[in-house]
């Protein structure tokens, strides 16, 4: 059992965490035709905004109630009134999404209030779909964010069925944490899909920020979960929550709707994989398809072939808590070495990661930890490149935000196939790094005094 242990510093001096209301915003974007708005100053939708764009290389739609010096003093009633016809107007969204900042949220805004009053004094948005989301930008982190708004999307998007309803038993909520790409989504989708079931997502990212070109351009989302589709979870069967942050959401669902809900802390790794592909053969009635199978033992032999080089390990890794606990988890079952743990905010997993400590800091805590433990694998966000660079070991990019590399959308961890991958591409990565470093040539096998064996038999690996 890991040591949850919190930074005294008096600030963070490179941060690792993405602020609450820009984890907020994101859960939004995965809802059809929405436009997340964000009341506070302009700096705060611009630096988010920055964000998104450079991690997916697409169009992001994200609003701001500009709030000024005098309006944040005097209260933003105003901004918010004129930023929500403004969006109902121009841009005509099926929802409109808002997250509170810092700013606002120190001045002490009632913006349930705001909303009631706007709604009595313009009946075209009595019933439009406005949501708003508490998300101070001063305490908790991206993945909190994210938290709270899938949960209370679910307060008060979801219907309660009425007592002659029936369930539909193919039909499967899915409740995806903010650590799963849309790649992710859609090998998860693929999965359940084998089994005859017919998921919907909340939030959908892979419908709306997977990268696709729509024939016209649109300003709002581009796709994702319907408001009307999440008015109906209620009649879903099950509900799937992955992550540990999902938690929260699945209960309301089943509060709301009184839908049963199983949660999945991670999908990366062989055993759970196992377990989640027997859980949908429970609920569907149906085998497992052979194809998994197959798919299973390329896993495997995968595990077999890469042990080598990511065995003995010292692993430094600084990301969300589910994600954390996601990729340290199967990189430990790998033979790693948890070394170093940092993370953003607090979560029931950390204490069941395989290390000693985790420690919620930031990337400075994850360099000078790193160096003092001799760790020679780094993974985080891309703001840990410079710490890489400096410890001169090898870096896996994972997280958010990722904006110098592509494909960061399409990057996948979950399933056999996902974990596959993921493992094919940090051993490469490793061996990658080696040869760079020492500069390995034929020559290096003649100038030795064996040639190497031309095969390996079973009995010398073990």
């Amino acid at each position: 059992m890991a040591k949850v242990t919190v930074g005294k510093k008096a600030c963070a001096v490179n941060p690792l965490k993405m602020s609450q209301p820009i984890g907020g915003a994101f859960a939004f974007m995965g809802l059809r035709g929405s436009m997340p708005l964000l009341h506070g100053s302009q700096g705060c939708t611009s630096f988010g905004l920055t964000l998104f764009v450079r991690h997916f290389k697409e169009a992001v739609p994200l609003q701001t109630t500009a709030m000024s010096e005098v309006a944040t003093v005097l209260g933003g009633y105003d901004n918010v009134e004129q930023a929500i016809l403004n969006i109902h107007k121009r841009t005509k969204p099926e929802i409109i999404g808002i997250c509170s900042t810092g700013v606002t949220e120190t001045k002490g805004d009632d913006v349930e209030g705001y909303i009631k009053t706007i709604r009595q004094k313009h009946p075209e948005l009595a019933a439009f779909p406005l949501v708003y989301v508490s998300t101070p930008d001063f305490k908790d982190a991206f993945q909190d964010g994210w938290e709270k708004t899938v949960a209370r999307i679910v307060e008060v998007l979801v219907k309660t069925p009425v007592n002659d309803t029936r369930r539909d038993p193919k039909r499967v909520n899915v409740l995806p944490g903010c650590h799963l790409t849309p790649g992710d989504l859609d090998e998860i989708r693929n999965m359940i899909e084998d089994f005859g079931l017919e998921p919907s997502f909340l939030p959908d990212l892979a419908g709306s920020l997977d990268g696709h070109i729509p024939d016209e351009f649109v300003p709002t989302t581009i796709g994702g979960i319907g408001v009307e589709e999440i008015a109906t979870m209620g009649q879903a069967s099950w509900t799937i929550a992955i992550g540990a942050q999902m938690r929260r959401a699945a209960e309301a669902m089943e509060t709301k709707a009184g839908v049963p809900f199983r949660l999945f802390e991670r999908l990366c790794g062989l055993r759970p994989n196992d377990e989640f592909l027997v859980f949908l053969s429970e609920i569907s009635g149906r085998p497992v398809p052979l194809k998994y199978r197959r798919l299973r033992g390329q896993l495997a032999d995968a595990m077999l072939d890469a042990h080598f080089h990511l065995g003995g390990r010292k692993l430094a890794i600084g990301a969300e808590p589910d994600l954390l606990f996601d990729l340290s988890s199967m990189l430990h079952e790998m033979g790693t070495k948890v070394t170093v743990a940092i993370t953003t905010t607090q979560s029931p997993v950390l204490e069941r990661i395989k290390a000693e400590e985790v420690l919620i800091g930031d990337l400075e805590d994850l360099e000078t930890l790193a160096k003092e433990r001799g760790c020679n694998l780094l993974i985080s966000h891309s703001h840990g490149r410079q710490a890489a660079e400096r410890l001169q070991i090898p870096f896996y990019r994972a997280g958010f935000p990722m904006f110098d590399r592509l494909g960061a959308g399409h990057q996948l961890s979950v399933g056999y196939r996902g974990t596959r991958d993921l493992i094919f591409d940090i051993a490469n990565m490793i061996i990658a790094d080696h040869e760079e470093n020492h500069q390995a040539t034929p020559d290096t096998w003649r100038n030795a005094e064996s040639d190497p064996p031309a095969t390996i038999d079973a009995a010398t690996l073990h």
